[in-house]
């Protein structure tokens, strides 16, 4: 894996030809005939080159712009896949535009608007490439590892599964040495404690009296694990957490989620989380996010499209609600409630208010009786027809349009059935590895939060089958269903 100035060398040098090359390829004649023929905005255009010296500082002027544009992108930093591909992107729209403002002036080395544009299309392709190419396509799979715990043993006992180079390891307050004659007077590392590179023998007191580790340097507490991930450019971080918990395994998640960085856990530890099929060996690959980049791209661009067109159409119907809401008690409109995201992080949802005003103060959160298919005596009458209706979840397409939610995923819950359900023994967390929706695979299956077994087997079949053909299928049952739903409704009435 390139690191440190090689990075810096190969990604700049990787900029600098593929900007000449694009400039070249848009400069050449055939090139300027066909796109001034068929692009429909420039087919009004002259194809315009130029050549001798004008064009080698046209390049060198290119290469100085779009080359200084991307500078933040030369530094070995961990970064998903997408963040990179749109880091690259709104870098080399600025560079882009700078050298079109520079062309709007008649001089002699500006760069014709043609071959501007499509240099800049090119790029637009192949710099992104590059960039995925050299952080995510060279060296080992593994790379630079980091241990990260809060059991001094249990990383001990991990660190020599690793089959990678370790940088070091992160964890909670421990003991840093003991005095031979007075054991009281141990002195703490405090979490966060340290700094990067400083070697610090770690010893603890055990039940076999005084131990020491020596194979690898101890970075800090916890609290630096996004410090060390980026100033150590690391590409893996191995889990050695005594117990999977909410505050700290899945704190540290969303951190190597959030910086794109590989997930491992030792074998033995792996029925918290959801870990890649098939792997050798002790240590397992955690999914922490189970989709195809391509079709993560797909299903935000559905879900922004589905919310707004959807949302457009139903104006009038949320007029209707609101009116029906409001002549019924005089109460609020919406009811706002806190849901689990990614990772156990909670958000705000809103929902159009089915039940009598501020009831929960009186009955405590529960889940409603309507859930197992009987009468919830809390739900109003206006209620009622917007719950058989599926109508009081139209305000949850705001959150996903804000990026909260999905179209299609595990449908949330609020974070006290979260803990409550994990008491009964039941990985409920699995569920958080994967953005909540406002349907999935449960509820076109009428599996409510009354099975919280048999719903979480649902939701682990669509993380794991998950795609965006297969969002396209769950989205068609369950408009399907919401029509059959008002039909049988009606004719009910």
């Amino acid at each position: 894996m390139l690191t440190g100035w090689r990075y810096r060398v190969v990604g700049a040098g990787g900029v600098v030809a593929l900007v000449a090359a694009a400039v070249l390829v848009a400069n050449h004649p055939v090139s300027q005939s066909v796109f001034t023929t068929y692009v429909p905005v420039f087919n009004r255009l002259e194809p315009e080159v130029v050549s001798g010296g004008a064009l080698a500082l046209a390049i060198v002027l290119s290469i100085g712009v779009i080359g200084g544009s991307l500078l933040p992108l030369y530094k070995p930093r961990p970064q998903r896949i997408l963040d990179t591909v749109f880091l690259t992107h709104k870098r080399l729209l600025v560079g882009g535009f700078a050298l079109a403002t520079l062309g709007y002036y008649n001089w002699t080395y500006r760069i014709p608007r043609a071959t501007l544009t499509m240099a800049v299309a090119l790029l637009f392709v192949v710099l992104p490439l590059w960039f995925v190419w050299i952080r995510h396509g060279t060296g080992r799979e593994d790379g630079r590892t980091l241990i990260v715990g809060d059991d001094i043993e249990q990383i001990r006992r991990i660190a020599p599964d690793v089959d990678a180079s370790v940088i070091g390891y992160l964890c909670p307050t421990v003991v840093s040495s003991v005095p031979k004659d007075d054991p009281a007077e141990a002195v703490a590392v405090a979490d966060g404690g340290g700094t990067v590179g400083d070697w610090q023998g770690i010893e603890r007191v055990g039940s076999h009296g005084r131990e020491r580790i020596e194979t690898i340097n101890r970075l800090g507490g916890l609290s630096r694990l996004e410090d060390v991930i980026v100033d150590c450019n690391i590409d893996t971080v191995v889990l050695a957490f005594s117990e999977a918990d909410r505050a700290e395994f899945f704190g540290a998640l969303e951190v190597l989620h959030e910086h794109g960085v590989n997930a491992k856990v030792h074998r033995s530890y792996a029925d918290s989380v959801l870990i890649s099929e098939g792997g050798a060996g002790d240590l397992v690959n955690v999914d922490i996010e189970p989709w195809d980049p391509l079709d993560h791209v797909w299903k935000r661009a559905f879900d922004v499209l589905f919310a707004v067109s959807t949302l457009t159409m139903l104006v009038p119907m949320i007029a209707v609600i609101s009116a029906a809401i409001k002549l019924e008690d005089g109460g609020s409109v919406l009811y706002r409630q806190e849901r689990t995201a990614v990772f156990g992080e909670s958000f705000p949802v809103y929902k159009f208010r089915s039940m009598i005003e501020n009831v929960e103060d009186e009955t405590g959160a529960k889940i409603s009786e309507e859930d197992a298919g009987d009468v919830d005596p809390r739900v109003t009458r206006v209620g009622r027809i917007l719950r058989q209706t599926h109508l009081d979840e139209i305000p949850q397409l705001w959150s996903i349009l804000a990026g909260d939610m999905s179209v299609v995923g595990p449908r949330p819950e609020r974070p006290e059935f979260d803990t409550r359900i994990q008491r009964e023994g039941i990985d409920w967390s699995k569920r958080w590895f994967v953005k909540p929706g406002l349907t999935g695979l449960a509820q076109i299956n009428d599996v409510t939060g009354h099975e919280p077994a048999k719903k979480l087997r649902y939701d682990l079949d669509y993380v794991r089958r998950q795609s965006f053909w297969f969002d396209m299928q769950i989205v068609l049952r369950q408009i399907w269903k919401v029509l059959s739903d008002l039909v049988r409704y009606g004719s009910d009435e």
